[in-house]
């Protein structure tokens, strides 16, 4: 299996829980803000010192939108599939 068949099964499958785990949130709007902006946090955290781990996370449109709306899980995907 081709690693970036992985990585869209893997954001397929965090996308579908993400959005399971929002529709069950009492708080919907303040969940999906709270895990925007720490998905979006843990990027640039991540870009700008991922280089002492060896990690080189490029800012683009789809990381920016993939951490926006999968949040951490998404970083903890792109992170996965960079050490494949």
């Amino acid at each position: 299996m081709r690693t970036e068949t992985l990585f869209y099964i893997i954001c397929g499958t965090a996308f579908i829980a993400m959005l399971l785990y929002y529709i069950k949130r009492r708080h919907k709007v303040i969940s999906f803000i709270f895990g925007s902006l720490s998905g979006l946090v843990t990027l640039f955290l991540f870009n700008k010192f991922g280089y002492v781990a060896g990690l080189e996370i490029p800012l683009n449109i789809f990381n920016i939108c993939g951490s926006a709306v999968l949040g951490i899980p998404f970083v903890a995907v792109i992170i996965i599939i960079n050490f494949l």
